[in-house]
């Protein structure tokens, strides 16, 4: 046995008096058959695969044990033709089958020892019949060229396509798996060990490793990459390199699945690609890869969505994504919806995400949040700080499918109520998204507004928020109301603190909070030095009660406008006109705007003291506070575009 110039290939000399000549075809009449050798005449005519050859039964019986059960079993001395039917390789594999029992010289390769391996199978080539015989030749080959080899194992690996079931039962494709795993790992030791690095000015190791057989992996059919990376988990191989290796095959064989838009229909992909992605989306389950990227789980999944995988894959995918979803983007969540019916967005798809990461945090989280959330050790955990991320990752993605005309209210309100109420520590996102699919869903009933408006907790809004909501015509009058009551309590906290047994005073700081301007003596009795502003302190208090019977005489009247106005509805309906409702709802408006001043004459109270203390400060201060009304006009005015 010597080497060719090719380092995989032998060269089979045998001693042979016949000239050896390439196969020709035998004349125009017999284009369809194939001769080895010219100058003797043939005895039979071999058919495989609708292609025939013209052999001699000697060379073929000497070494074929099929051949020769098949001429023995026929008791036909004169036997001519012979036909062979589902021969691995084909009429390729048989024709070097046939050069080898002519003794023909020819090179064994990586290209053709899987074909060469099983047509020796196929036609019974052992050492019964002759020594050293195909098999064995081919299986010297195996062993002491190709197994120790990962590249050729690569190679061989693909070259078995096509060669089932015969290429399984010899068990060339178990071996070529486990070659690759083992010389994977070997090559991945050896590589750490010579590229091991010290960095002597940051005292840090580094490690280069270089796996240039990620790629070429992606080379192999998908069952066979499927056991190569079960067979490299076995032996050890880095889970960032398998995870390097997924991702690599998927963006390889799954580059050419075009996305389908939702008014297509019918089928678009093969099943092969679908049996590509479940059998990933499998792998990275049974061999507990942890190490792909979030953007690739989000890849896959929308690519499980695009080809119909199975609910069990998607599931598993968004299980995956609910372990790391306040990495995500706004952009990963907006995954389009392939259904024609349904909004332009996948909602349900994201949902089951959103409550898969819920249940993670009730997992990691058992013992550190109370059931409100609000306990201190947990607001200080990473959980918490997972959740408030999702919060706004929430926020923003509702605010983006809100102007979809087609998403249902029932879906809209169950992504914001799956959120627990920890999660926003403002409302004014919340809010901005309610308001947007209000606008972009007029025909919604008044009930279905005010159950969809409860859901915004009044008291974290912002100011600019507030006031945004107090001017808002979409929004229902009880919404309203609730937002300027909380306001109207909000600001009577922030200027009726006091200590006991002494009258604090109140005034604007520097940073446009409230703050103590006046000193309390031990006893509880204000020193004399704030003593001349006493009265300023009685007309507060005057005031105060006279806007609290003034809210009061508010909400009797709103009850009664609303009594009104659904008697005015009512009747409207009875004489087929609209005019009652509209007089109704201008009254509403009309009140909710005297119901704004009155809210706008606390502001002032609680700011400057009330008209009589802003008359004096004007007097002391030249006009100062005036101007201040001025800016703080022009700011409300600024944040009342805000959220428009």
């Amino acid at each position: 046995m010597g080497m060719g110039s090719d380092a995989a290939a032998v060269l089979f000399p045998f001693s042979t008096t016949t000239t050896t000549t390439s196969p020709r075809l035998c004349g125009t009449a017999v284009s369809s058959h194939r001769r080895i050798f010219s100058d003797v005449a043939e005895d039979v005519t071999v058919s495989v695969d609708g292609q025939s050859f013209l052999l001699h039964k000697f060379p073929l019986v000497s070494r074929c044990g099929r051949v020769r059960k098949m001429v023995v079993d026929s008791k036909d001395p004169d036997l001519l033709k012979l036909e062979l039917v589902n021969v691995p390789g084909g009429a390729f594999a048989f024709e070097l089958a046939a050069k080898f029992c002519y003794g023909s010289n020819f090179e064994i390769t990586t290209g053709n020892v899987a074909h060469l391996r099983c047509v020796a199978e196929y036609l019974e080539m052992t050492e019964d019949y002759q020594e050293e015989n195909l098999i064995f030749r081919t299986e010297t080959y195996l062993n002491e060229i190709v197994l120790k080899n990962l590249d050729k194992s690569l190679e061989v690996l693909c070259k078995c396509d096509g060669l089932d079931p015969v290429v399984e039962e010899v068990g060339l494709v178990d071996r070529c798996v486990d070659a690759i795993a083992v010389n994977a790992s070997k090559e991945q030791l050896v590589s750490g060990l010579a590229h091991l690095e010290c960095d002597v000015g940051s005292a840090k190791l580094r490690m280069h490793c270089q796996d240039w057989w990620v790629e070429d992996l992606s080379a192999l059919r998908i069952d066979h990459y499927r056991r190569v990376i079960a067979a490299m988990r076995r032996n050890g191989v880095r889970p960032e390199s398998i995870g390097t290796s997924i991702t690599h095959y998927a963006q390889t064989s799954l580059k050419g699945v075009e996305r389908r838009h939702v008014w297509d229909s019918g089928p678009f992909v093969g099943d092969s690609q679908r049996m590509i992605v479940e059998t990933l989306i499998d792998l990275l389950a049974t061999e507990n890869i942890t190490t792909v990227t979030l953007s690739f789980l989000f890849g896959m999944l929308r690519m499980a969505i695009e080809v119909d995988a199975s609910l069990d894959c998607r599931i598993e995918v968004e299980k995956r994504i609910g372990l790391q979803l306040e990495m995500a983007s706004l952009d990963d969540l907006l995954i389009p919806s392939t259904q024609t019916s349904d909004s332009m967005f996948d909602v349900d798809t994201v949902h089951r995400i959103l409550v898969n990461f819920l249940q993670r945090i009730d997992e990691d989280s058992s013992g550190e949040l109370s059931p409100c959330g609000y306990d201190s050790d947990g607001l200080k955990s990473p959980s918490h700080s997972s959740v408030l991320k999702v919060g706004r990752l929430m926020d923003g993605y509702l605010a983006e499918v809100a102007p979809d005309p087609y998403l249902k209210l029932q879906k809209f309100m169950a992504l914001i109520e799956l959120l627990p109420d920890y999660a926003r520590i403002v409302d004014d996102g919340l809010y901005r998204a309610i308001d947007i699919y209000l606008k972009a869903h007029p025909s919604l009933t008044e009930s279905e507004c005010k159950k969809l408006c409860k859901l915004i907790d009044c008291q974290k809004l912002s100011q600019d928020a507030s006031s945004h909501a107090a001017q808002n015509d979409r929004l229902p009058i009880q919404m309203v109301v609730r937002v300027l009551y909380f306001e109207q309590l909000r600001l009577k906290s922030s200027f009726s603190g006091g200590g006991s047994g002494c009258v604090s005073g109140l005034g604007l700081g520097a940073d446009g909070s409230l703050s103590q301007r006046f000193v309390c003596s031990s006893s509880g009795v204000p020193s004399s030095c704030v003593s001349p502003q006493r009265d300023n302190y009685a007309s507060l208090r005057r005031e105060n009660r006279e806007l609290k019977l003034e809210i009061s005489r508010m909400r009797v009247r709103l009850t009664e406008l609303e009594r009104e106005q659904g008697l005015m509805k009512q009747q409207g309906r009875m004489r087929g006109g609209d005019g009652g409702g509209r007089h109704g709802g201008e009254q509403g408006r009309a009140f909710l705007a005297s119901l704004s001043r009155g809210f706008g004459r606390i502001t002032m109270f609680g700011v400057g003291g009330g008209p009589a203390a802003a008359d004096r400060r004007r007097k002391k201060s030249g006009g100062r506070s005036s101007q201040c009304s001025d800016g703080k006009a022009r700011r409300r005015h600024k944040a009342s575009f805000a959220y428009d």
